[in-house]
């Protein structure tokens, strides 16, 4: 089992290769009980919030992290991946504009993803 950063820069990794844009990471520690992070990040339609989704499952089970569920796939407007400790929002832009998920959690500190991005390059 991979520790929690390592988990954050994988899948900042998949999602940074696919192009995903905007990515995000809320810190929930202290705040809920059920999660530690939120990973958001958005595509530009549908087949693209598809295509990161996939990309980010297939590398999760390769590593040995299946994710628990995933829910919205069909749909490809909002996808969330239960990870157990983190969850991963992949929306097309105008529903992450519309639910605002970074406004509703606002106090949620940031995580620096300058420290997932040169740590990535080394995991995907």
């Amino acid at each position: 089992m991979i520790g929690f950063n390592e988990r954050l820069q994988i899948i900042y990794g998949v999602v940074d290769s696919k192009k995903g844009l905007d990515p995000v990471v809320l810190d929930l520690r202290g705040l809920t009980s059920e999660l530690d992070a939120f990973f958001i990040c958005h595509g530009t339609s549908s087949r693209h919030v598809k295509a990161v989704t996939e990309a980010i499952q297939e590398k999760l089970i390769e590593i040995g992290e299946k994710p628990l569920f995933i829910e919205g796939l069909n749909e490809g407007t909002w996808v969330l991946m239960d990870c157990g400790d983190v969850g991963i929002h992949i929306f097309e832009e105008k529903t992450r504009n519309y639910y605002q998920l970074e406004e509703l959690w606002s106090h949620a500190p940031l995580m620096d993803l300058a420290a997932f991005n040169s740590a990535s390059d080394s995991i995907t």
